[in-house]
């Protein structure tokens, strides 16, 4: 297979959807060789954040000379995105080269009566073999959904685990409660193994009941990190950090939002448990922090009309991007072009945005799980907003320019990372 019939190959994997557990992930493993056991791996999980948590930490690792593996998901543009090494993505050759590698265990597994892996099981897989040939020093690797059955989890003894935050999200393979998803969430905590966390309440307090049960250390950021932030722009956000009796002045992130600085506080919670065993200098903190990017996040492309894309797609993370969105654009009111999953709980979501824009487009992310769009449409409708209806994303950007135009705001693009991943790339490099 070439590397577009191995993207092929991926995406017919997805008819077996999601089917949570860990037996085909060990198995499939087992078949390749446990990569999983060589690797030094920081385990990264929670509701909103992880992705920005994960790329800070890879690139303060990066930075202060390790060989740094990072696996995310979803990707938006490119399936190369997913797999990084020192802030390189994985050639397409590499990829190919992976899946045909794989695809024999996949067939010999089936033949012998196991379950066929999943597209994310295989994805792991791939990560984890890649990482493993190549001999990093560290894999920073993002769950993907969940925690305790996540294929993520196959990893037995990671040098540090986080858990960002705990929200309502996939509620349908998690749990309808805070406390049950945080549970679900607090599976990838291993015995003796540092947690960093900046959960609070009822999940917090899970998380802590689950480290103390298996005996591992704490480090509840919001209690012993702290930030005094300095400056805001569109540029970034520079801040000074109090840990451990020491002070960091002038810490400068890029990514933007008041949501981030946790983000930064826990990727610095992670860093510094890791500075008890491995070298870090603080220069490789300032300089991996200021280095690190995280594209769809709260994203600005200025131009005329600015851009500004979000892949916020539950409600906890419409509420950060608002609490950003008041802090960097205050009294503005945008043109809003959205597209949610049908799994995700849409009205949540325009709840915590409907009374935002001048009017709003609404288009359908190119994924089955997009559903009726119509339904999203009529939500936005039922507030009272002006609502028009473009299934095409690349057609629904279009449009969305054109009223930004008109009324001389900002477009505001949100919703799924499938759509995001789809929009992003139409917008021109000029706009930069």
């Amino acid at each position: 297979m070439n590397y577009n019939e191995a993207l092929e190959f991926l995406a017919n994997l997805t008819k077996f959807g999601i089917n949570l557990g860990l037996e085909r992930i060990y198995e499939l493993l087992k078949r390749l060789g446990n990569p999983q056991e060589k690797l030094k791996v920081i385990h990264i999980g929670g509701t909103n954040g992880k992705g920005s948590v994960s790329s800070l930490t890879a690139s303060v690792l990066t930075e202060a000379g390790y060989k740094t593996g990072l696996f995310t998901s979803p990707h938006l543009s490119r399936y190369t995105e997913r797999y990084k090494i020192n802030g390189q993505e994985i050639s397409p050759e590499r990829v190919a080269r992976l899946v045909n590698e794989i695809k024999p265990q996949l067939l010999a597994m089936v033949e012998e009566g196991y379950e066929h892996p999943t597209e994310f099981e295989v994805s792991t897989a791939m990560a984890l073999k890649y990482f493993a040939e190549e001999k990093v020093d560290f894999v920073v690797l993002e769950v993907g959904l969940g925690g305790v059955i996540d294929s993520t989890n196959v990893v037995r003894c990671p040098e540090v685990v986080a858990i960002t935050n705990v929200g309502l999200d996939h509620m349908d393979y998690l749990g309808n409660t805070i406390t049950e998803i945080a549970r679900v969430k607090a599976g990838i905590i291993k015995p003796g193994v540092p947690v960093v966390t900046a959960a609070r309440g009822e999940a917090l307090e899970v998380i802590k009941g689950v480290a103390r049960a298996k005996n591992c250390r704490v480090v509840d950021v919001r209690e012993e990190i702290f930030l005094n932030l300095k400056e805001r722009s569109l540029a970034g956000q520079v801040f000074n950090l109090v840990s451990r009796g020491k002070t960091y002045q002038d810490l400068k992130i890029r990514l933007l939002g008041e949501h981030q600085l946790d983000n930064a506080k826990t990727s610095f919670g992670i860093i510094e448990v890791l500075r008890e065993k491995y070298d870090i200098p603080d220069s490789a903190i300032y300089q991996g922090f200021s280095k690190a990017t995280w594209p769809g996040r709260f994203e600005y492309f200025p131009g005329t009309p600015p851009v500004l894309i979000d892949g916020a797609h539950n409600p906890d993370g419409v509420r950060a991007l608002r609490r950003a969105f008041a802090d960097y654009f205050p009294g503005v009111r945008p043109v809003l072009l959205l597209g949610v999953l049908a799994d995700k709980e849409r009205e949540k979501v325009v709840d915590e945005l409907f009374d935002l824009p001048v009017e709003a487009v609404v288009t359908r992310p190119p994924t089955p799980r997009a559903g009726d769009i119509g339904i999203l449409a009529q939500i936005l409708e039922n507030k009272g907003v002006k609502t028009h209806l473009v299934e095409n994303p690349a057609k629904a950007l279009a449009f969305g320019l054109e009223l930004s135009q008109k009324y001389n705001t900002l477009l505001l693009v949100t919703g799924s990372l499938y759509m995001i991943g789809e929009i992003r790339p139409l917008l021109a490099e000029g706009r930069r």
